[in-house]
């Protein structure tokens, strides 16, 4: 069977960064819907006056479906060409953003919120891949630090325009920005990838394999974000729990004896690659502990309103815009264990101290403990990225890119989960009972015990994840074996 294993474009050039820009569009609009509307969940909750248990699943569910099915796509775009998939998961994030905007109840926007994820999983699945197959090796720490100052932009844009839009406008108009950005990055997609060919291979896509993939990742996030609502120890909880294991044993075996698997299995194998994908699902589910509950201890026990909100949280992600170039061109040079594992540090290190933090209006306690997060994320980002994308054959480096993006968005559903877990129990239990939706000033203590209790367990995942990042081997015999 003949495969083209990277995208027929011209590899020097203009072309070059016409795709860049491209890919920096699709980013940018994921990011920005995201940074969006984590911002907007307090006012979403009141609005269709319901539970953070239940508006915590605007988020969960896009992140969620984004999991399942990162994987998948990431080899579908293998198989049939990365401008297909990109440009299709374009075309509906675009149309599930317009259809979340008119959602007429939490429901049909956490329903609406799930479509989107399909668009987003098979956007982010082919953008780290795409940026591969065009750049050489060496200049790919500081092209992926160039996509980290995108991220950063999109989620710097995201809670400020998010705050703004809160003030001015209705919540609905966070997703009705999408459409504009969405149909113009189709319309650039169909052209500056048509030089693409329309099939990249002739191998059968593992329909059996991404159907038990994601059957076994939704049933463990569901059930890990249930936990509140069901218990540690209540039969639904322990049977998802156990319903996800079976359905991983059954995907394992199902791909050691497939001859085109959607995830091969000799990729696990390649000691680099599985410590980057485990660093970094700790890092994104450590840091959404913060990204999750800051927004509510900004406006419900200091007072801000959205947009000053909005304002502060700006922070982590400047930090982010501005120093991710600079440690991905140094990644080039100096390699991701020492960049990695001192970024995760300073992640820990940041959320130790806001579980520390008193509420007060004064900016520079926040200013440095967020910022401090913001370093650290720029610090490991590229580093892990162009080290995992990097340690893999050329003809793995779709799915490679999915499982990438799957860690990442892995990592932001257990946060959140946990996050909502440990401070809906804390909180519950310090106020008899009672539940964010009832906060009032008399309930500050209960929720200053909360926050302190998840942000300390935020950190202790970024401890252990520095800990991961510490044992990635020798870069360059990899990096060597995997052009093979």
């Amino acid at each position: 069977m003949s495969q083209i294993s990277q995208v027929d474009f011209p590899k020097t050039g203009r072309a070059r960064w016409l795709v860049f820009f491209l890919v920096a569009t699709g980013i940018f609009m994921s990011t920005l819907d995201s940074s969006i509307v984590n911002i907007a969940l307090p006012t979403i909750m009141k609005s269709f006056d319901t539970e953070l248990s239940v508006v915590q699943w605007v988020v969960t569910i896009y992140l969620l479906t984004i999991s399942c099915l990162l994987l998948a796509f990431g080899r579908l775009s293998d198989i049939l060409g990365r401008r297909l998939v990109y440009c299709a998961g374009l075309g509906i994030f675009t149309a599930s953003s317009l259809a979340c905007g008119f959602s007429p109840s939490e429901h049909f926007l956490i329903a609406f919120r799930a479509c989107q994820g399909l668009g987003a999983a098979m956007i982010m699945a082919c953008s780290p891949a795409l940026l591969v197959d065009v750049f050489p090796e060496r200049e790919r720490g500081q092209m992926l630090g160039m996509v980290g100052t995108v991220v950063a932009a999109g989620l710097t844009l995201g809670p400020a325009l998010g705050g703004l839009i809160l003030k001015y406008f209705s919540w609905r108009v966070i997703f009705f920005i999408n459409v504009p950005v969405g149909l113009a990055a189709v319309l650039a997609t169909m052209q500056i990838l048509r030089a693409e060919p329309g099939r990249k291979s002739s191998e059968a896509f593992d329909l059996g394999g991404a159907a038990l993939l994601a059957i076994c990742l939704a049933s463990f996030m569901t059930s890990l974000s249930r936990l509140g609502q069901w218990g540690f120890f209540s039969v639904r909880a322990i049977g998802l729990f156990l319903f996800a294991a079976i359905c991983l044993a059954l995907f394992v075996r199902i791909e050691r004896k497939t001859r085109h698997p959607l995830f091969d299995p000799a990729l696990l194998k390649i000691r680099l690659f599985v410590i980057c994908i485990s660093s970094a699902t700790a890092l994104f589910a450590a840091f959404f502990f913060a990204v999750f509950l800051m927004p509510f201890f900004l406006m419900y026990l200091v007072g801000y309103s959205a947009d000053q909100a909005a304002g502060i949280l700006i922070i982590p992600f400047f930090f982010l815009f501005v120093f991710a170039p600079i440690f991905g061109a140094l990644s080039d040079r100096a390699g991701s264990r020492l960049l990695c594992t001192l970024g995760l540090v300073l992640l820990a290190g940041a959320l130790f101290s806001l579980s520390g933090i008193s509420p007060s209006k004064e900016l520079f306690p926040l200013f440095w403990r967020l910022g401090l997060a913001g370093l650290g994320i720029a610090m490991f980002l590229p580093a892990n990225s162009s080290a995992a994308l990097s340690s893999v054959p050329p003809r793995h480096r779709g799915v490679a890119s999915g499982a990438v993006a799957t860690s990442r968005n892995l990592g932001m559903v257990i946060g959140v989960a946990l996050a909502a877990l440990i401070f809906s129990t804390r909180f519950e239990a310090m106020s008899q009972g009672s539940t964010l939706k009832n906060f009032t000033p008399q309930l500050a203590d209960a929720f200053i015990s909360a926050f302190s209790l998840a942000t300390f367990w935020g950190g202790v995942i970024a401890l252990a994840g520095a800990a991961i990042a510490s044992l990635r081997g020798q870069e360059s015999v990899r990096r060597k074996a995997a052009k093979g």
